[in-house]
């Protein structure tokens, strides 16, 4: 779309030929506003279609000297249009022009330097001064068509990669994950705070990141902040930012993570370590959505969403005086919560199998994938760093495992459990399971089928590889044992 705003009392020649470098740009239409009798009803009524159709938009527009009034910049001048009563409305309408089209490009016959630095200065692509130079109008037309194509283009891609890092990167089938994953792209839509609880290494960092790509935010950034082992000071310049000379050397500005997170997202992890007195002053920028820097006296508004996350029981803490109870409220708009991975084995399968295929292109090593006996341990070890510490431990097997099958012996010692044959050591059972002790032959063996089935979310070929049975002798004894 090549938009053309001539606010002259007869329609400029260059108008007309810019029909041909339009085509040429492969620009669909044009559109022509004319005429120094534009009333205030038709001049909104040709903004309101300028904003319907300005999605790959150029906008060149032509004014007379008499326009040109002193002191007026070239953005004033191109909507004067001869008649000032109506000024004032034709500059909010050329706000709104500048805000809409990606790209405007300035013709005048009385163009000077300054002039033209100013019309840049305030948002133009470019100035173009009469008689036109038609191979340099065409150029300059091109090239803001092929600009417009660039950043649409670029826009697209951002939107995929925002997908791929959205809930599609979050593995998990168990009904507590499930319900996880359901509440977060509900609020996702919304901008409503939100906080995050779960132990270390349960994945709130990753649950945050795909709020935020899901949101209407995903354009603008993601800022993380760690408040765990700051002091006062130094989380409220993280924060709020500095002026220069706000302390010994602060030599410059520096916007904090506030500002810099404007218009996104500002991700606060482990929040339950936040000083009482800091409390206080994030409260108020929460309330008033303004940072004030340290050393300045001047608000700075910022629209922010915040999520928030803490490996810490808040509900005890606001009933020992140690974490604020109206800051707590503020930011636990919806709380969402992250199972540990032991209340979730289920899901260690799949988790498995997402990291293999990670590590394995991330080395360049073909893997099988993991053996029954060392799928087992994995599947019994507590895992009390979570989800983090089952990722490190299939990187480290991935690393140092000779063959294509990571086996017991390329378990984490501290994985491995005690009785388990070690590397290259003489092959030892497997540990006991004292909660089956004292039970009949087949009570256990129906207990370690129905458990197993549940690990694997009811997968009967890889039940079957774990308990080193066929499937058919599976399939036979679900049916023995009424599972």
């Amino acid at each position: 779309l090549l938009i053309v705003v001539n606010f002259q009392s007869w329609l400029d020649p260059f108008v007309i030929i810019t029909a041909l470098p339009a085509a040429l740009a492969g620009i669909v239409w044009m559109l022509f506003i004319t005429g120094t009798s534009l009333s205030v009803p038709s001049l909104m009524g040709a903004i309101m279609a300028i904003g319907v159709a300005s999605a790959n938009s150029i906008l060149l527009v032509t004014f007379a000297r008499e326009q040109q009034l002193a002191g007026m910049s070239a953005f004033d001048a191109a909507i004067s249009a001869g008649h000032t009563r109506i000024r004032p409305v034709l500059m909010t309408a050329t706000a709104m022009i500048v805000a809409l089209l990606p790209k405007v490009n300035l013709v005048s016959a009385h163009g000077d330097i300054p002039i033209a630095v100013q019309a840049m200065n305030e948002g133009a692509y470019g100035f173009i001064e009469k008689p036109l130079d038609l191979n340099h109008f065409r150029a300059q037309v091109n090239r803001a068509a092929e600009r417009v194509s660039l950043q649409k283009q670029n826009q697209i891609l951002r939107d995929q990669l925002s997908e791929q890092s959205g809930f599609e990167g979050i593995v998990g089938k168990s009904a507590a994950m499930q319900k996880v994953i359901s509440t977060a792209r509900q609020v996702a839509a919304s901008d409503i705070a939100v906080l995050i609880m779960g132990e270390s290494g349960t994945g709130k960092e990753l649950i945050a990141r795909a709020i935020h790509h899901s949101s209407r935010r995903r354009r603008h950034r993601l800022v993380a902040l760690n408040c765990a082992g700051l002091s006062e000071s130094i989380l409220e310049d993280e924060l709020f930012g500095h002026i220069r000379g706000a302390y010994t050397g602060a030599q410059g500005e520096r916007e904090g993570r506030f500002e810099h997170a404007d218009g996104g997202t500002l991700f606060m992890d482990e929040i339950g370590d936040m000083p009482s007195t800091m409390q206080a002053k994030l409260l108020r920028v929460l309330e008033n959505g303004e940072v004030v820097r340290l050393g300045s006296n001047e608000p700075i508004k910022v629209d922010v969403r915040l999520i928030s996350a803490t490996n810490r029981n808040l509900d005890e803490m606001v009933a020992d005086k140690q974490f604020r109870e109206d800051l707590f409220f503020r930011i636990k708009g919806v709380t969402l919560y992250l199972p540990p991975l032991r209340e979730r084995r289920e899901d260690i399968p799949l988790l498995i199998h997402y990291f293999l295929k990670e590590f394995s292109e991330k080395y360049h090593k073909e893997l099988d994938g993991v053996s029954p006996d060392a799928q087992q341990m994995l599947l019994a070890f507590s895992w009390p760093g979570n989800v983090r510490q089952l990722r490190t431990a299939l990187e480290n097997m991935v690393v140092l495992s000779p063959g294509n099958v990571l086996g017991p012996e390329s378990l984490p010692a501290e994985i491995r459990p005690v009785g388990a044959s070690p590397p290259g050591g003489s092959s030892e059972p497997l540990p006991a399971m004292n909660h089956l002790v004292g039970i009949s032959l087949e009570q256990a063996e129906k207990e370690l089928i129905r458990n197993t089935l549940k690990m694997v979310d009811g997968n009967r070929e890889q039940a079957a590889k774990m308990l080193g049975i066929g499937e058919r002798t599976l399939y036979r004894k679900i049916r023995e044992y009424g599972l």
